[in-house]
């Protein structure tokens, strides 16, 4: 399973959160003793760690993040793994690119024009400054007000937040990210399910991924691809797993779910139906 992160904060009442029209505070303490975890959102959000340690990682790429430190996390999916030596607490800014993109728009005089590239990271380690750390900690003062806080409020933290990123020169590849927002208003279709087909999403929820509705995402990828999502991803899905059934150290159950199937009975006829034989009798015939 693959937890959609932002839909889970927002219907769980039992934080400590804030919830405006395009953002999000969420206290979280991880309760769970689970080393690895798999999540998904649409919505991008920087997590500052208060307390204890955790890895992400994206793209095979990971990043270590520890008590005092924080990242920006686009839209996507993930992997997680938990540490144990210390209970785990986090800040969640969730934040949408709307947001993002007016911020950028009404102080483009202030933010550097840079054009670092930044189309490969999914995950930006943000340079945490004393200024900044205290604007991450001063949002507790929020939670103890709960709804009485005006959103207005919360508006001008989350500005403050933005501000003391894209200030910093140390955080230029973030701040470039933030400015190609302002110019690109539609996520590139190609490019989020080249990065994602192996996972077990639903195809709302791939179009959510994308910013756009199923019947336009359904529209705009058969015009792209040729074809319906339903079947461009079983065939992505099998063409994957017929390389994993290459790695001796994965079982054919393992490839299965690591390919995005969601059981071994589809798996299993899927693969025999485009090429012929199952996938424990192809992975023999490899030997």
């Amino acid at each position: 399973m693959t937890l959609d992160v932002f839909k889970f904060f927002k219907n769980s009442p039992q934080y400590n959160r804030l919830i405006g029209n395009d953002y999000m505070f969420v206290e979280y303490k991880c309760p769970i003793d689970v080393e690895k975890f798999k999540l998904w959102t649409d919505t991008p959000f920087m997590t500052y760690v208060i307390s204890g340690r955790k890895d992400w990682t994206s793209v095979n790429k990971t990043y270590p993040l520890n008590s005092g430190e924080a990242l920006f996390i686009r839209k996507g999916i993930y992997n997680t793994k938990q540490y144990f030596e210390d209970d785990y607490c986090t800040i969640l800014f969730f934040i949408t690119e709307d947001f993002i993109r007016n911020f950028v728009r009404k102080n483009e005089a202030l933010i550097n024009q840079n054009n670092i590239d930044y189309k490969a990271v999914q995950i930006f380690p943000i340079d945490v400054t004393d200024s900044l750390n205290s604007l991450f900690l001063s949002v507790f003062n929020y939670f103890n007000m709960g709804d009485k806080i005006p959103k207005e409020l919360v508006e001008i933290k989350f500005n403050e937040l933005l501000f003391n990123i894209t200030l910093n020169p140390n955080n230029h590849q973030l701040t470039s990210f933030f400015n190609a927002l302002k110019k690109h208003e539609k996520t590139n279709i190609e490019d989020v399910m080249m990065k994602n087909f192996h996972y077990d999403l639903q195809l709302d929820e791939y179009a959510r991924l994308c910013g756009r509705s199923l019947s336009t995402f359904k529209r705009e990828f058969k015009e792209q691809f040729k074809a319906t999502p339903g079947k461009w991803l079983t065939n992505q899905r099998l063409v994957y797993s017929k390389t994993l059934l290459e790695n001796p150290e994965l079982n054919v159950s393992e490839i299965c779910y690591e390919s995005g199937f969601k059981n071994t009975s589809h798996f299993n006829s899927s693969f025999k139906q485009k090429f012929g034989m199952p996938p424990n009798q192809y992975r023999k015939e490899l030997i």
